[in-house]
């Protein structure tokens, strides 16, 4: 485990980020031990009480995590994008004691709840604290993940944990080997360290012992450049960030040498199969696939000579789970069959729970261990499992079930369109029509919706072709790959009664 590691080592380096901060593995320890009795001895927290952490991607953010596994303390990390009503709600649901944030987003906390901020004030409380190891025998804490609120209020969901610290930190390390994660050499974190996947699968590969490098924000040609520099072996992308490497100056992107990389683990949205299938022919068949949620963490998963004879699915079911889809009344469906994607897993009868909303958490579950978070899908004899689009999402037209993501991942397809969002509006005759708004490159041509239309209709049926393209100059897409979705239906839907 991480404390072995830096025992062993405790000059190997651990942490770096973009503000210039590093730390050894003897200095995560030690701060993250001391962190602990500041939260649990100066602040006079109780085991299982709630912080929160607001802040761009630091080496800060890691340090919090792993003090809070050892003094048994949750951590929320909050998104510092969100507007304040929004940090306000997360903060309040919460019940955060107190708010470890750095100094440019402190005005976001409410006026009621304490601040630490990042820097020289959380030093200096650092330094002064205990560094008596904690009882390694002892409750764990762990992360307090709230949804990305894309469709209404966050939902803070808390995942079973295991009994002690010890067992919490070596679950860390086999759910990094489970996807290869194994701490050998550099994890480039692209994408923000407060959603789920990013930082999850950031301290799996630290507490297996890797260096992560912690960009503050993506940026498609700095990321190539910073593979070839800190010959990183391995980062987490999603589909936007692949579409922006993709979409780079070709002489940019024949410069680059994939060489150093081992893997490139994506997920946390649907991605176009061209998209995927480009990506390997210029990196290598080095892409995992995963699907999985913040709620129960990871389902399935697929690495690239497999998804190249089954292009499409997001793989089979990891050990430990089944998946399988329902109809509407909760009766499985025939393999290849798209209906509501349920998993089970006999490790937990409640591997999550809702914080303070138990109707929502009973909602979840068709039986102990069988839960579902809205996705639609289907799974093949073989047990490949295929997304269709979230039950929310799904666009209802004349009686007739469209899926968004289909229609984006074909739309995407086109090479002038960098980011789009498909979703329904009202119509008069249909119930919804389907609706698209894109974001072109720079150099699109001025006929370019049209002939986006046009390309719609050779790939897609005619009822699944937008009725409309609405551009913009950028989508309302969060760093973490999720769409505010609603930011561009909403207003379609004022004055109007939802037809689904």
């Amino acid at each position: 485990m991480i404390l072995d590691l830096a025992a062993a080592e405790p000059d190997a380096l651990a942490l770096t980020d973009d503000f210039g901060a590093s730390r050894t593995r003897g200095e995560l320890v030690d701060r993250a031990t001391r962190l602990g009795h500041v939260l649990r001895d100066d602040l006079d927290l109780r085991e299982g009480a709630h912080i929160a952490v607001l802040t761009d991607n630091r080496v800060e953010v890691f340090e919090i995590y792993l003090a809070a596994v050892l003094s048994g303390v949750w951590f929320v990390p909050v998104n510092g994008l969100l507007a304040p009503h929004e940090v306000g709600y997360v903060l309040r649901d919460a019940e955060a004691c107190v708010v470890l944030a750095e100094s440019e987003l402190a005005h976001l906390v409410p006026a009621e709840i304490p601040v630490i901020e990042l820097g020289p004030d959380l030093d200096r409380l650092i330094e002064g604290a205990a560094d008596t190891p904690f009882p390694l025998d002892a409750t764990p804490g762990s992360r307090f993940s709230y949804t990305s609120g894309t469709t209404g209020h966050p939902k803070g969901v808390k995942r079973a944990v295991p009994s002690t610290v010890s067992e919490m930190l070596a679950l860390q390390q086999q759910l990094g080997n489970q996807v290869g994660f194994d701490g050998d050499g550099t994890q480039l974190v692209t994408g923000p360290a407060y959603h789920a996947a990013v930082g999850g699968y950031g301290f799996f590969d630290l507490c297996n012992g890797a260096h992560l490098h912690l960009m503050r924000k993506f940026d498609a040609e700095r990321t190539l450049r910073l593979i070839g520099e800190m010959d990183v072996r391995r980062t987490h992308l999603v589909p936007t960030m692949m579409v922006r490497l993709l979409r780079l100056p070709e002489e940019v992107r024949g410069e680059f040498d994939p060489s150093p990389l081992r893997m490139v683990l994506h997920g946390a949205a649907p991605i176009s199969r061209s998209v995927k299938q480009q990506m390997i022919d210029w990196f290598g068949p080095i892409l995992t696939e995963y699907w999985g949620t913040s709620e129960a963490g990871v389902f399935t998963r697929v690495d690239a000579d497999e998804w190249l004879v089954n292009p499409g699915t997001v793989g089979r079911s990891v050990t430990g789970f089944e998946v399988f889809s329902v109809d509407d009344h909760g009766n499985r469906l025939p393999a290849g069959e798209v209906g509501t994607l349920y998993c089970r897993t006999p490790g937990s009868d409640r591997p999550f729970d809702y914080w303070n909303a138990p109707e929502k958490t009973d909602a979840a579950y068709l039986a102990p261990g069988v839960f579902s978070l809205g996705d639609m899908g289907s799974v093949d004899a073989e047990g490949w499992v295929y997304l269709a689009d979230r039950a929310t999402n799904m666009i209802i037209s004349g009686g007739v079930n469209i899926y968004p993501t289909e229609v984006e991942q074909a739309l995407l397809d086109h090479p002038s369109v960098v980011d789009v969002a498909v979703f329904g509006i009202p119509d008069h005759e249909w119930g919804e029509q389907v609706k698209a708004a894109v974001e072109f490159a720079a150099d699109a041509s001025p006929d370019v919706v049209d002939a986006l239309l046009e390309f719609a209709r050779e790939r897609l049926g005619r009822h699944k072709v937008p009725r409309s393209i609405d551009v913009h100059a950028s989508l309302p897409r969060q760093p973490n790959g999720k769409l505010y979705t609603r930011q561009l239906r909403d207003p379609y839907w004022q004055g109007h009664e939802r037809a689904i």
